[in-house]
């Protein structure tokens, strides 16, 4: 038969005593901020093409719009609309 597996130390601490390494609290606040400034700087980045691509659309509209209108007024020259 099998015999049971060595306990650690660690395994018969109260979960107030597990020791805590001061270093990897430091460490995960910093891996969290830097989270926190990525998902920012990418909502930030979102807003700003959004922008951009609404003032390509209104100039490419505002072109469009007057091609039309220089083609309408040769067609009236042209023609004698």
């Amino acid at each position: 038969m099998a015999a049971p597996a060595p306990r650690s130390p660690l395994a018969e601490l109260v979960p107030d005593e597990v020791p805590v390494d001061p270093t990897a609290i430091e460490q995960r606040y910093r891996l969290e901020r830097a989270r926190r400034r990525a998902r920012e700087r990418r909502q930030q980045e979102n807003e700003l093409a959004r922008v951009r691509f609404y003032a390509v659309v209104g100039v490419l509209v505002a072109a469009a719009i007057v091609l039309l209108v220089l083609t309408w007024d040769q067609v009236q020259h042209l023609f004698g609309l």
